[in-house]
């Protein structure tokens, strides 16, 4: 979904890319192999999987992406997936990544939209998945209650062309998707429980219904939305 996105957007040749919280590489490295972008950095705190055997035009960089320290107007891409929702800052940060595009530049970001919330219908699944974001919420901070506002965001940082789409993956048994959720609910156990919301037979009946062809739950979705720095500021008045 995102590298459609971004093929859709014209990432290619010439274009320098910053992607924020790059994690396993994913983006970055279709960026200069599929997309042949110039180049790309990729910035995270931890670059392990960034630096090995990292394609010519990747560059990683360990930082905190709270803190980056670029000059403005340097990207052709900024890029940011499942990043700004783990973090408090995210709103400065919307402004800060805005800032490092060149004119004529695009800014990506992508983060979940809960799909969980109180008209959902209450199932196991859908009680599990509203504790684990109280859990995240306690634990680190997590927040996707203002990430429909994108757009608006965007615009407010004076880009055009804002747009956004979300995509909502299938909850299939044995889907990559249903089993990205029940290892989450397993590494996040015991916060997911420390909320009171659900019991330990809750959650395996939530675990059984990933696995079940009678289940017709709602993934959490993901919300892409981009804006485009203008090319040229307008004249003052005389």
């Amino acid at each position: 979904m995102s590298t459609a996105r971004l093929t859709a957007l014209g990432a290619g040749p010439g274009w320098h890319c910053l992607d924020v919280g790059a994690g396993t590489g994913t983006i970055a490295r279709w960026l200069v192999e599929s997309a042949d972008v110039t180049s790309v950095l990729a910035v995270d705190r931890d670059t392990r999987f960034l630096t090995a055997d990292a394609p010519p035009g990747l560059v990683a960089q360990t930082a905190d992406v709270t803190a980056l320290d670029f000059d403005p107007g340097r990207f052709h891409l900024v890029h940011a997936r499942f990043v700004l929702m783990h973090l408090r800052p995210w709103r400065r940060m919307i402004n800060q990544l805005s800032s490092l595009l060149a004119p004529g530049g695009v800014l990506v970001l992508s983060d979940a939209v809960d799909l969980t919330t109180s008209s959902a219908p209450a199932t196991p699944y859908t009680r599990v998945m509203r504790a684990m974001w109280q859990a995240l919420r306690t634990t680190i901070g997590t927040d996707t209650s203002w990430v429909p506002d994108y757009p608006s965001f965007l615009l407010e940082e004076g880009l055009h062309s804002v747009a956004a789409e979300i995509h909502v993956p299938p909850l299939l048994p044995g889907s990559p998707i249903s089993r990205f959720w029940e290892d989450t609910w397993q590494r996040t156990h015991d916060a997911i429980l420390a909320t009171g919301q659900v019991d330990e037979p809750q959650l395996e009946q939530a675990r059984r219904s990933l696995s079940s062809p009678h289940s017709a739950a709602l993934s959490p979705g993901m919300l892409t939305a981009w804006g485009w720095k203008p090319r040229h500021t307008a004249s003052p008045p005389p």
